[in-house]
């Protein structure tokens, strides 16, 4: 791919077009990780609804433990959040090109981690730190594509986008009758995004599958590598100013 196209798709000035490429491609990846990571950790991670009803199910029933462990990843969800909104802001303030490039590479080394360590971390059990360390990643992703795309993409879970696309789906089947004001009429551009970023996740979700299935937890690097490709230019960008002032 052209360094200009890699370059824009996180680069600070945005447009249409690269949030939409890069939603596709972060989708995706959120597929992967969430469908792969079920087979791993036997949960899923993306999204944190079931996560704070499963958390609420075992506080009634008298699990306190299993309901801690709930609640621990809905708490790493959250940090890895608060984590992209604190290296998009610092980037801004030091006006580096890297601002939204910055959590993209964070999470392909976390991804690593996990492929490297998966086996270990899972068989953890007082703290079941690979959920911990993927639902960090999540929320490390989800904050980053909502910053990027002013909330109008979501990448790690479907259910805000299967919703929005029934809405879309309605409009467009909407009949009229005579002279009926205000019109009704589907926006047919968001259409076309919301069934792709839903069929971008399905994608990622059996191509993750698959790959933790044949090469366990393996199959992330190749998605570590993925991610470092969309983010390292404007990294190599500001490595490229620093050196320049050192001298």
């Amino acid at each position: 791919m052209p360094i200009a196209y890699i370059r824009a798709l996180t680069s600070h000035a945005r447009s249409p077009r690269a949030n939409r490429h890069l939603g596709c491609a972060l989708a995706f990846v959120a597929g992967a990780i969430n469908a792969g990571g079920f087979l791993a950790v036997r949960q899923y991670t993306s999204h944190m609804t079931g996560i704070v009803s499963a958390a609420a199910d075992r506080l009634a029933l008298g699990a306190g433990g299993l309901a801690l462990d709930a609640l621990g990843a809905l708490l790493c969800f959250l940090l890895g959040a608060a984590c992209t909104a604190v290296m998009v802001h610092h980037a801004r303030r030091h006006a580096l090109a890297s601002e939204y490039a910055l959590p993209l590479l964070l999470e392909a080394a976390l991804l690593l981690v996990f492929g490297m360590l998966g086996a270990r971390l899972a068989a953890i059990d007082f703290v079941p730190a690979a959920v911990m360390l993927l639902c960090f990643m999540m929320g490390l992703q989800n904050a980053l594509v909502t910053k990027l795309s002013q909330a109008e993409i979501r990448t790690t879970h479907m259910t805000g986008i299967v919703t929005d696309l029934g809405i879309e789906l309605g409009k467009l089947a909407y009949w009229h009758r005579g002279a009926l004001r205000p019109t009704v009429a589907a926006d047919r551009a968001r259409l076309r995004l919301l069934a792709l970023l839903l069929l971008c996740f399905f994608a990622g979700g059996v191509g993750g599958a698959l790959g933790f299935a044949h090469a366990g937890y393996l199959a992330t690097v190749p998605l570590a590598l993925f991610l470092c490709g969309l983010a390292i230019v404007p990294a190599l960008d500001d490595l490229h100013v620093l050196a320049r002032r050192a001298r």
